[in-house]
């Protein structure tokens, strides 16, 4: 016969506290013990006694366990009833203005220079196709965004993620990637603003720098930028004064970029021509051999994908960090209102804005003039000038500006918000979370971090660094998607509470289930239908396989390619054995048990989606060459430092894993349930 011990279990602890309440707290103490002989009747499982106080562990092992639990605390997650929590920073954010910043910030000047260049060599017509990959590969870590937002709207995007599910010092190597690709970011767009804007003059300003404050030495730039820290200070200053003065500025630049680009593909459906998307091989080998042709080189075999399927994935490769940038979005979750709703439903809308746009513009492109004949460095001008509108560049001109602007803007605006989140949390200096009474901004993460990304501009050729940015947007969605897995696998907050929970001899919650019992079936087979114990480790274990085949199978890929394409034996056996193995661990995850918490925005096809995702962003970092890893190396060793010698020891989560605290080691995870499910449990535990 069945017996619902949760329901009895609830019931009992809520008769225990309302006669607590009545009859005082001696009469508390003295019903508590015959409390606990019904829950060790009942088979609960009993509370372990914590690893520091076994006699027979040596001081030695103590510490060492003391400072890997230290590594690995996590963040709790509580939110209030409407999904926010109280912040210092100004609440006022609409889910339009997160629409717009996070389109300000992904459609930047690559929308004007990309497309050309992977169509000319990569993809040729077909680059329509290369960007709906790209954004397909996108949406899977947008996805990933999304439920993370619903799940935990604050401010701190990757690093909060991270944080929560895996542990402080994933959280906070996240965090400190992720301020290096901000302030690379920032800096190389403020460059490129300044480059843009002399060009349209004449080049009157690199000209005279150049000749009057040349630098010449290794590292630097040809000439201190100061066009380019000009830029940094306005936009940190409008950082400063306020969020919804910030969203403004945002609204008004990528609103000018937003109608210059529909007007491009507009000139795209008046001039174009669709025989542009079905050239002839003959025309290719006449142009080639023209002796006064200003191009040389191979043009693939014609027509529409002239590249084949290789080119398309080539220009693919490239076209996904054009949708980089709707991950700021994330990092507003305190000065937004409604988060939950408004985080996952911008990131989504931003993608798809950004999609049809670059879309949008590579068909136009491709249409107005051959795909052989575009210019690498400013297609739409010379697209323009093909078809006999050349006042149209002033036009594109305009355009990139207001795009390189608001770019700017979504570059500097989440850099100061991780600055914040970390300082706050005490893995960086408190000090830097200090946030103006008035304005209601992180004013002094605000200034330091656009203080850097000034200075960077002025004296470094940010060229070689560029990459860099790419390791911490890779890992960060790496990261996230991993985080999706592990929190939809973790156990309810209180399991043996819920009404759906039957004692079933051998299932969850009986005698024969709190022992140890592991076994292969249990990787096919769960025994609870509720996550527990057994099948949180088991997908721990598999999110950490998933991971490093992950890395295996694209090296593989990538530094086997020639031997791929020759057909070898063995690099084909290796890839067959370790993709083999990938789709079994995925299979393993998707057998266990989900949580039945519900949030309003989850990621479907689950645990397929989140795989593919970090697949597809690791096998973009390995691509990246060593340079930019020992680079990478250089910057953590940095951030190893502040971490090992401050954030341990100023870590607020250090006081609730004090052995005062009392938690009993307990996961903060069991603090993300639902307001109306903790109020609950403080109720019924009285």
């Amino acid at each position: 016969m069945k017996l619902k011990l949760g329901r009895c279990h609830c019931l009992e602890r809520r008769m225990e506290s309302r006669q607590g309440a009545k009859r005082g707290p001696s009469h508390e103490r003295s019903i508590r013990p015959r409390c606990r002989s019904l829950t060790s009747q009942a088979s609960f499982r009993p509370t372990a006694p914590s690893p520091d106080t076994s006699p027979t562990m040596s001081g030695a092992m103590r510490t060492m366990e003391r400072f890997a639990r230290s590594l690995s605390r996590r963040k709790s997650g509580a939110m209030d009833a409407d999904g926010t929590e109280e912040s210092q920073l100004s609440r006022c954010l609409t889910t339009l203005d997160l629409v717009v910043l996070g389109v300000g910030s992904t459609l930047g000047a690559g929308v004007y220079v990309l497309a050309g260049a992977v169509a000319r060599d990569d993809a040729g017509p077909a680059i329509v196709l290369s960007f709906l990959v790209a954004a397909v590969a996108s949406v899977l870590a947008g996805l990933c965004y999304a439920e993370f937002g619903a799940r935990v709207p604050k401010t701190g995007s990757a690093y909060l993620y991270s944080y929560v599910a895996v542990g402080e010092l994933c959280a906070f190597v996240t965090g400190w990637t992720l301020i290096l690709s901000y302030v690379i970011g920032a800096s190389s767009v403020a460059r490129a603003w300044s480059a843009n804007f002399d060009g349209i003059l004449g080049n009157p300003i690199s000209q005279f720098l150049t000749e009057h404050m040349s630098m010449g030495l290794p590292g630097l730039a040809k000439y201190p930028d100061i066009f380019a820290a000009f830029i940094i200070i306005i936009i940190t200053g409008v950082l400063c004064v306020g969020v919804r003065e910030s969203a403004l500025f945002s609204k008004i630049f990528t609103a000018i970029n937003v109608v210059v680009l529909c007007a491009v593909m507009l000139g795209g459906a008046v001039k174009g021509k669709a025989g542009n998307w079905a050239i002839e091989q003959e025309e290719l080998d006449n142009f080639t051999s023209r002796s006064n042709a200003t191009v040389t080189g191979t043009y693939g075999s014609g027509g529409f994908a002239p590249y084949g399927v290789t080119g398309v994935l080539t220009g693919a490769a490239t076209c996904f960090y054009a949708f980089v940038g709707f991950d700021c979005i994330a990092t507003t979750g305190e000065e937004v209102k409604n988060p939950q709703r408004a985080i996952p439903i911008s990131i989504v809308a931003s993608l798809l804005i950004c999609f049809v746009a670059y879309f949008g513009v590579s068909a136009a492109l491709t249409l107005m003039m051959p795909y052989y004949l575009l210019d690498e460095a400013s297609p739409l001008p010379v697209a323009f000038e093909y078809v006999g509108w050349g006042p149209a560049k002033y036009m594109v001109a305009i355009g990139a500006l207001c795009a390189l602007t608001s770019s700017l803007l979504g570059s500097i605006f989440p850099m100061p918000r991780i600055i914040y989140a970390m300082a706050e949390d005490g893995l960086l200096f408190r000090w830097l979370a200090r946030v103006h009474k008035r304005f209601k901004t992180p004013i002094l993460a605000t200034i330091t971090s656009g203080s850097v990304a000034a200075v960077m501009a002025f004296l470094f050729d940010l060229i070689a660094l560029v990459d860099l940015m790419s390791i911490g947007t890779l890992l960060s969605y790496s990261l996230v998607a991993a985080c999706v897995l592990i929190l939809r696998y973790q156990p309810e907050p209180d399991w043996k509470d819920s009404p759906d929970f039957e004692f079933v001899p051998g299932g969850a919650g009986s005698e024969e289930q709190d022992k140890p019992q592991w076994g292969p079936m249990l990787l096919i087979q769960p025994r609870s239908r509720l996550p527990n114990k057994q099948s949180t480790v088991i997908v721990n274990v598999c999110v950490g396989l998933i991971a490093l085949l992950c890395v295996v199978l694209t090296m593989f890929m990538v530094h086997g390619a020639s031997a791929l394409a020759e057909q070898a034996t063995w690099v084909i056996a290796m890839v067959v054995i370790f993709a083999t193995a990938l789709v079994a661990v995925t299979v393993v995850v998707w057998r266990q048990p989900q949580s039945q918490t519900k949030v309003s925005f989850m990621v479907p096809l689950l645990p397929v989606l989140p795989v593919v995702s970090i697949f597809v962003n690791t096998y973009l970092m390995v691509l990246l060459d060593l340079m930019t890893w020992i680079r990478f190396a250089a910057w953590m060793t940095i951030g190893f430092l502040i971490y090992f010698f401050y954030g341990l020891k100023h870590s607020s989560e250090a006081k609730k894993y004090a052995p005062s605290a009392g938690n009993g080691g307990q996961s903060p995870l069991r603090s993300m349930q639902p307001l109306n499910a903790a109020k609950a449990d403080e109720d019924s535990s009285g």
